[in-house]
């Protein structure tokens, strides 16, 4: 982490602009002929031109690139986790997709609750809906690993909830990475390494470089390849296989990712600069789901006599580009119109596996079929995202004696989200897909339709839709005393789908001497359901809570089944988010900061538990088991939905200490970063007259939500 001057080109900045967008221009500083980057500037969170990171309202971190490259990581998310204690970035085994994306959070909330921007511009988010037991569970966040690692040039971490400064998500905060703007070498990186137990073989190669063109323009570019091989930490299976063997996959998965990203822009005359930057990524990734013994119905012993492991290979496609200008006006006005677009498709297929309907369908002769294909398309997820800014910005004469600086700005958005239905023996029951025809597998009870492992989107479950959603927003700062900052902001943003809100945020920072200085922030904020969350459906196998393994529904909220729950359409969940902190300098070469938090959600958007149908000794007379009566024409032996169903309250405080030691020739700096956090669901409740808060929401999920991510991180 970086509060200070670091390596890179020197050059003088086009256009320095106190808003929003000025995330996207470095700032830079001026010495006769020379200017030198000024790393320790911030314009995240801030409306002020030049701040030090040590002098704004709220907490904001910067790792600068030779941070990045020291932590030996070759994944952004591990470095990220190695460095910001705040961020955590969950490993996954066996969870689906989940296995290649995985979950990036702030301060212990969901992963859809932290904003993320490329060069200040918001980042698209991604195709897939964590839907095991994982952190995020329900959500669909950015995946922050599309972004190669050679390509930052920084990270700016926001600590602070910033829904009224950059909208919707940014109710944990905000992680803005500047790309590399580099021109004057050729960087290259070659690694390899493997784990003390020979697995887990990384095969890692960057190149990053540029050149300049026109008066003052750049174009930066990187390449890079990554091959991450498994590892497993599965015992041998005693139970399930005589003589015992290890049946099961629990570690990293397989993944093989490829990139290519650019960063360029060019002056226009002295007044206007055109820029662009996006990339493209490409992530094979290879797991498995839980082990099938053999004399499991959901088997075939002509096929498999030993059982089996279906294996499930995901491909990830992530595109993104973003063009625009930027200027002044003869008023003094700056000004950003930008264009952001972004795709992301999640393809699943599945192999070492059986339609086990297919298998034991019957045939006209009187037998069986006694054939199903191993492997099969199971469907693909897509997201896409276009995102129009403009945004103007100016410090303006007041009644004060120091500026107000101004920034105000309008944004449109288009979210959509699309379903791709698998090939037919993914998802089928038998040939016909007709259930009222009896197939019996082999232990005698109904076969399981569709594939083993990751049964397919059915035709049913596809979806092609979208949501439109505008903003307006404001963003005030100034001095009013020479000790004394304060800063206001305030959005309006409506959407097609479930209406409009308001947020607003309160700043405030004091400078009792030169080495110590309070600071704090009161805001609201919001987060729209995704459109992820509003069209999603599926069917998947999961286990039970008699830990047998069984047909999941994911219904689509305001669909059939949800209806019938009586669970009402998604709605925003509002939060308020306080901070208090401290920032203290004892000497010239320590610095002490201390922020504490309290962030309240209401409304949060949850995955439901899993639905379970009632004991069938129970249903005697009609009417006595409604879930079942609700379940039983799907098929399906199980069910959960999204839903607004808990309050919660996140408590925490982030430190950081920052010594600087000058030595002979060179320089020691020392860093130690705690972070603590204590999440609570504060109340649990449902719309629906079937299902009561405790079904509708476990006290297994509620431990997910309350203890699945760390309390205490150090650094």
């Amino acid at each position: 982490m970086a509060y200070g001057k670091s390596g890179g080109r020197a050059m003088v900045a086009g256009l320095t602009a106190a808003s929003l967008f000025a995330v996207a221009t470095p700032i830079y500083a001026q010495d006769g002929e020379e200017a030198v980057e000024l790393e320790n500037v911030v314009t995240l969170g801030t409306r002020f031109s030049g701040r030090d990171a040590l002098e704004t309202m709220a907490p904001v971190d910067i790792i600068d690139e030779a941070t990045l490259r020291r932590t030996g990581h070759t994944e952004l998310g591990r470095a990220l986790q190695t460095l910001a204690p705040s961020f955590n970035f969950s490993n996954t085994f066996i969870s689906d997709g989940t296995d290649i994306i995985r979950p990036a959070t702030l301060r212990a909330l969901g992963p859809d609750q932290v904003l993320v921007l490329v060069n200040g511009k918001r980042r698209h988010q991604q195709a897939l809906v964590n839907v095991q037991q994982t952190i995020g569970r329900g959500s669909a966040g950015t995946d922050i690993n599309a972004i190669p690692v050679s390509s930052v040039h920084r990270v700016e971490v926001l600590r602070d909830g910033a829904a009224a400064q950059y909208g919707s998500d940014a109710i944990s905060g905000v992680i803005n990475i500047v790309l590399k703007s580099q021109v004057d070498a050729i960087e290259t990186t070659f690694e390899y390494g493997k784990t003390s137990e020979g697995d887990g073989k990384v095969k890692f190669a960057a190149a990053n470089g540029g050149f300049e063109f026109g008066d003052g323009g750049y174009f930066n570019a990187t390449l890079e390849y990554r091959d991450r091989g498994e590892t497993n930490r599965a015992g041998p299976d005693s139970l399930r296989v005589n003589p015992p063997e290890v049946t099961q996959r629990i570690g990293d998965a397989d993944s093989e990712n490829k990139y290519l990203w650019f960063n360029m822009a060019v002056p226009a005359g002295d007044a206007v600069e055109f820029y662009a930057f996006g990339g493209w990524s490409e992530r094979d990734g290879d797991s498995a789901g839980f082990f099938r013994s053999a004399g499991d119905g959901r088997t075939v012993p002509d096929l498999y006599p030993e059982g089996f492991l279906p294996n499930i290979l995901t491909n990830a496609e992530d595109r993104s580009i973003a063009a625009g200008a930027r200027g002044v006006w003869r008023s003094g006005w700056d000004w950003d119109f930008s264009i952001a677009h972004g795709n992301n498709k999640f393809g699943f297929f599945e192999r070492n596996s059986v339609n086990v309907s297919y298998w034991y369908e019957p045939n006209s002769a009187g037998g069986i079929f006694g054939a199903s294909p191993t492997s099969a398309d199971t469907g693909t997820l897509h997201f896409e995202q276009t995102t129009w800014n403009f945004d103007i910005a100016k410090g303006l004469e007041w009644a004060g004696k120091n500026p107000l600086y101004t920034a105000l700005g309008v944004e449109y958005r288009k979210d959509g989200y699309q379903i791709e239905a698998g090939d037919p023996v993914s998802y089928q029951y038998g040939r016909t897909n007709d259930r009222t025809i009896p197939i019996f597998d082999q232990t005698g009870g109904i076969a399981a339709p569709g594939i083993q492992g990751f049964p397919g989107f059915t035709p049913e479950t596809e979806v092609d839709d979208d949501r439109r959603s505008y903003a307006l927003y404001g963003d005030f700062e100034t001095d009013l005393t020479d000790n004394l900052t304060v800063g206001v902001a305030a959005r309006y943003e409506d959407y097609t789908d479930f209406g409009d809100t308001v947020t607003g945020k309160l700043s405030a920072r004091y400078d009792f001497t030169p080495g110590f200085s309070m600071r704090g922030t009161a805001s609201t904020g919001f987060r729209a359901p995704g459109v992820q969350q509003a069209f999603y459906s599926q069917v998947s196998t999961n286990l039970n809570s008699a830990g047998v393994l069984t047909d999941t529904l994911t219904a689509r909220q305001n669909g059939p089944v949800t209806q019938a729950f009586g669970i009402q359409p998604l709605q925003e969940e509002t939060s308020t988010n306080l901070s208090l902190g401290f920032v203290a300098r004892p000497t010239n070469n320590l610095t002490l900061t201390l922020d504490l938090y309290s962030i309240d959600i209401d409304d949060r958007i949850i995955f439901s538990s899993n639905i379970s149908p009632e004991d069938p000794a129970t249903c005697v007379n009609p009417g006595d088991c409604p879930i079942s009566d609700i379940l039983a024409p799907f098929g399906v032996g199980q069910v959960l939905f999204f839903t607004n169903a808990i309050d919660t309250e996140t408590v925490g405080a982030d430190f950081v200490a920052l010594w600087n030691v000058d030595l002979a020739n060179s320089a020691l700096d020392l860093e130690a970063l705690l972070h603590y956090n204590d999440t609570e669901v504060k109340n649990r409740k449902s719309n629906s007259p079937i299902l009561t808060p405790q079904q509708l929401f476990d006290d297994a999920q509620v431990t997910l939500v309350e203890q699945g991510q760390p309390g205490e991180r150090a650094t």
